[in-house]
């Protein structure tokens, strides 16, 4: 049975030691150590290497003369590998990025997306944390409270308010991605935009005072007008999803009825399909739909139905 920690950007291999974000005397001895890992992102794009020809990519990883290089780079401690080594990512402000330095032409910053598809498990996990990490950076440098402008602290893990004092921490946004499923048949649905053929595994935001599976019967009935049994809701595997910051929750539940409803304003179409022709579409082999890759937990989701896993 597939749990979350087989899902990609789960966590891998990393000790994110957290009781030493605090620490400044490790912190500042952990980035000059000649045994420090440090990879770069700006605007949440990791700056990828790709060999010639090849569509494996890795991050460009660097040691401590980054501090040099970047010394006005936010800096994010992500932890220490198996080895114990310590992880840092720096955030590069906009602007030149790398240009005008000896890493001018050895990558580039990339799309998280194309990016996290091709790098090891490890490294995927690593740029899905930091983007989720620096992007919420970005967008909260105000104190939500008296609207002061706010501090990095503890390693970047935390934002603090000088003049009132408020305390920030980043957010993550929960996510219902549910299947509906009636006997030897699933839903699936497309929203507006996306390429055509392509269908995927239903979703929607978690609201205050809702459980998953609550969540996910809801959005069924708003989305497609099918009624789900809460109770019947099996919880699966989770996936932290940096877009910007969310955590995937996949569910499977029992559709009551049959009958579908789009609400345009979230759906373009959706259908149900066969056992069958939900292998055919995991293994590429539909005549006219294909879904997410294997980097999405609605992949999964589909996956662990379409064989019966549940």
């Amino acid at each position: 049975m597939i749990t979350s920690n087989d899902i990609p950007l789960a966590a891998k291999p990393l000790d994110r030691a957290a009781h030493l974000r605090t620490d400044e005397a490790y912190l500042s001895a952990a980035m000059g150590s000649p045994d420090v890992l440090v990879f770069l992102m700006q605007e949440g794009l990791p700056f990828i290497q790709r060999a010639s020809g090849m569509a494996g990519a890795k991050l460009v990883w660097l040691g401590p003369e980054a501090q040099t290089m970047f010394p006005y780079a936010e800096r994010l401690f992500m932890g220490q590998d198996t080895r114990g080594n310590p992880i840092f990512a720096l955030a590069l402000p906009e602007g030149p990025g790398v240009s005008g330095t000896i890493l001018d032409g050895t990558g580039t910053f990339e799309d998280m997306r194309a990016a996290a598809a091709s790098l090891s498990a490890l490294e995927a996990n690593l740029v899905s944390t930091a983007r989720s990490i620096t992007e919420w950076h970005r967008s909260h440098g105000f104190c939500s409270k008296c609207g002061h402008a706010s501090d990095v602290a503890e390693a970047g893990w935390k934002r603090v308010c000088p003049s009132c004092g408020t305390e920030h921490f980043p957010r993550t946004d929960p996510v219902a991605i549910m299947l509906p499923v009636r006997g030897e048949y699933c839903l699936l649905g497309r929203s507006p935009g996306w390429p055509e053929g392509f269908m995927s595994c239903l979703a929607g935001f978690v609201e205050p005072g809702e459980t998953f599976e609550q969540a996910a019967a809801r959005e069924v009935r708003e989305e497609a007008g099918i009624e789900c049994d809460v109770a019947s809701g099996k919880y699966l595997f989770c996936q932290p999803w940096p877009f910007p910051s969310s955590l995937m929750v996949g569910i499977i539940l029992e559709a009551q009825s049959e009958d579908i409803t789009v609400d345009p304003k979230e759906l373009e179409a959706a259908r149900w399909f066969s056992r069958d022709e939900a292998k055919a579409i995991l293994a590429g082999n539909h005549p006219d739909v294909f879904c997410p890759p294997e980097i999405a937990i609605a992949h999964h989701v589909l996956k662990v139905w379409a064989n019966e896993d549940v």
